[in-house]
């Protein structure tokens, strides 16, 4: 079944009925109490509202946030984003700032810790899934020179991106072949949780597409964002969709 959209998953019917009750059109935005015009999944919840306008979609460079953020969606598999939101400081401070190179070092006492941590999201599986990204993530880095440099390679060429972004395409929520790469090539490295699904996501949130809704008043400035940014070049070529050049 499909999350609609995609990077706000399970939150489609409740996006529906705030964008109903709080004025909002047919195309996916929201008028919020504030009076600014925003993505309808953004609606009615302050901790939402203040994530759509200052992170969401704004490019990210930052080693240390991208692998927080690769980290967060495998937790919040089965779960909405505003739960891991609300838990994010606690997932902070239990996984080290995700610093890579720390979690990469926790062995069975730092994992019997955070099963025990009830302000984060007690779940073995996941948990594990954390601190072995951790270690590849290391090997990113040396191959690739930075995690950012692997991750911006997969950046859709501007050419395949629609010109106006509008509720249909996202509720499609078929991951772009770009997300299908990346997914793939991280599981073929050994990653857990990063699906395609998971990996468009963290490719919205981290600003390597601009998926704000025209009309959604943070589209204009994630684009200037964009625009401005100096995207980090891997040491090494790879070849298919996303691929640098």
């Amino acid at each position: 079944m499909m999350r609609q959209p995609v990077v706000e998953r399970q939150r489609g019917l409740q996006a529906l009925n705030t964008e109903v009750r709080m004025g909002g059109s047919a195309r996916g935005l929201a008028r919020g109490e504030d009076g600014r015009v925003r993505c309808a999944w953004a609606a009615g919840a302050p901790d939402y509202e203040r994530y759509h306008d200052l992170e969401w979609g704004f490019p990210v460079t930052d080693d240390r946030h991208l692998f927080e953020k690769l980290c967060l969606e495998g937790f919040q598999a089965g779960l909405s984003w505003l739960t891991i939101l609300r838990k994010r400081e606690s997932f902070r401070r239990a996984f080290a700032g995700f610093d890579p190179r720390r979690v990469a070092r926790y062995g069975r006492r730092e994992v019997e810790r955070l099963l025990r941590d009830p302000s984060i999201v007690r779940h073995r599986g996941k948990i594990d899934a954390a601190v072995r990204n951790a270690r590849l993530a290391l090997e990113l880095e040396r191959e690739f020179g930075s995690l950012a440099a692997y991750f911006w390679s997969f950046e859709p060429e501007p050419a395949s991106r629609p010109r106006r972004v509008r509720r249909v395409p996202l509720a499609a929520g078929t991951p772009s072949p770009e997300a299908k790469a990346l997914s793939r090539d991280l599981r073929r490295r050994g990653f857990a949780f990063v699906g395609p699904t998971t990996a468009y996501a963290f490719m919205q949130a981290m600003g390597l597409v601009n998926d704000h809704l025209q009309g959604c008043h943070a589209r204009r400035e994630v684009e200037r964002a964009r625009a401005r940014l100096a995207r980090p070049l891997p040491r090494t070529r790879r070849r298919g969709p996303g691929a640098a050049t």
